[in-house]
């Protein structure tokens, strides 16, 4: 089995050759470890840091696209370069390279697909008290969203199967750490977490400006996933509550107006009207993004598809084996061949000579008791019938 480690990095000039430094050059059940960088548009010399620090692979995108860009383009890239597993990790050094080995190893095993690295945030010396809370109300939420536990869903620092990694397909452009895992729960993948060590921060995050930034971002990330795999669930039940709130404000008018003072609470029932048709409106909307999300899982079937298709360990694979020995070419009379009739082309291709023309042909004496005058013969019913599958001329059976 191959491993390739893919290390995102956007100006890590400083710190790329040491994470480099800390991947592990051989683990037990790998045949090959190799590394990964993408360059995301640097404005540094880090593709020169790394290729110096002994990188196998680097990957230079152009412009800066951000971090989900990144790591998409270097899932493609190892899966193009035949990679078996695929361990993603920051290029700052945050995570302790010496735990890849328990990080692949339940890939390894084939007791998982995706195994997430959790940083056990609730005993790490490296975050605020603050921090610590949002990032366990988070996974908690990820994990209502995904149907799996997970004890670190925003930590980078993780590893995906061949399989799972063909079936990523990121669409947020902040960060792929919510979404992949919203992906993989959807896919029913098997998801796994591992503890892992984390090295004294190096510089301060570069992925957003502030707590409120990233609450902001990562809620509507979450709702965005959650929406895009489940519409019909998530729109139903925001039709159903306004529906029923509408309802509950009908209802009051109604008790009101049973009472004799209707014409005061006008206004109820203008709201509980639109609360109601809003509702209706929203659960049809569900129902328009639900079979909108049949086309969007046959497209993904296809994506996948391609993905496979352009894997080349598999093409290799279908190259080293054996080519089975050819056949003597059967008879010609052994099945039914369609061809053209006109066609003299496929005639010699098939090993058949074309008749002659009938102004080519030598005309046979005719004999004084065979000759009868000209009847027009009769197809009988039963017989051969042109092949309606040919476009243009008609078709007919040879047995020779």
């Amino acid at each position: 089995m191959k491993l390739i480690v893919q290390i995102p990095a956007y100006n890590e000039e400083k710190t790329i050759a040491q994470t480099l430094r800390d991947v592990p050059k051989k683990i037990d059940g790998l045949a090959q470890v190799e590394t990964l960088v993408i360059d995301d548009g640097s404005t540094d010399a880090t593709a020169e840091a790394a290729r110096k620090a002994g990188a196998n692979h680097i990957l230079q995108l152009k412009t800066h696209r951000g971090l989900s860009a990144a790591f998409i383009a270097g899932i493609d890239t190892a899966l193009r370069l035949g990679a078996d597993i695929i361990v993603n990790t920051d290029a700052d050094n945050q995570y302790a390279g010496s735990d890849i080995p328990r990080l692949v190893s339940p890939i390894v095993r084939g007791t998982a697909e995706v195994v997430i690295g959790d940083r056990e945030v609730s005993k790490s010396p490296h975050m605020s008290p603050l921090k610590r809370t949002l990032q366990r109300f988070g996974s908690w939420t990820v994990g209502l969203a995904s149907g799996v536990r997970v004890g670190d869903a925003t930590s980078g620092f993780r590893a995906f199967s061949r399989e799972a990694a063909t079936q990523i397909n990121v669409f947020n452009p902040f960060t792929y750490t919510l979404e992949t895992i919203i992906q993989s729960g959807n896919r029913n993948l098997g998801v796994q977490s591992v503890p892992v060590r984390t090295n004294p921060p190096s510089r301060p995050s570069r992925l957003y400006g502030g707590v409120g930034t990233y609450l902001r971002k990562s809620i509507a990330t979450i709702f965005r996933v959650y929406t895009l795999y489940k519409p019909l669930k998530t729109f139903f039940t925001l039709g159903l509550l306004l529906m029923l709130f509408g309802i509950a404000i009908g209802g009051r008018f109604l008790f009101f107006f049973a009472e004799g003072e209707g014409n005061g609470h006008v206004q109820s029932l203008i709201l509980a009207s639109i609360f109601v048709i809003i509702g209706f409106q929203t659960v049809l909307i569900g129902l328009v993004a639900d079979l909108i999300s049949v086309n969007r899982r046959l497209s993904e079937e296809v994506l996948i598809r391609m993905k496979k298709g352009q894997q080349p360990e598999r093409r290799i694979q279908r190259e080293r084996q054996p080519r089975p020995e050819r056949r003597p070419a059967a008879a010609p009379h052994a099945e039914t061949q369609w061809v053209w009739l006109l066609d003299e082309d496929k005639l010699s291709d098939r090993g058949i000579e074309p008749a002659a023309p009938e102004a080519q042909q030598e005309p046979a004496e005719p004999q004084p008791e065979a000759i009868e005058p000209a009847r027009r013969r009769r197809r009988r019913r039963g017989g051969m019938r042109p092949h309606s599958d040919l476009p243009g001329n008609r078709g007919k059976h040879l047995n020779e």
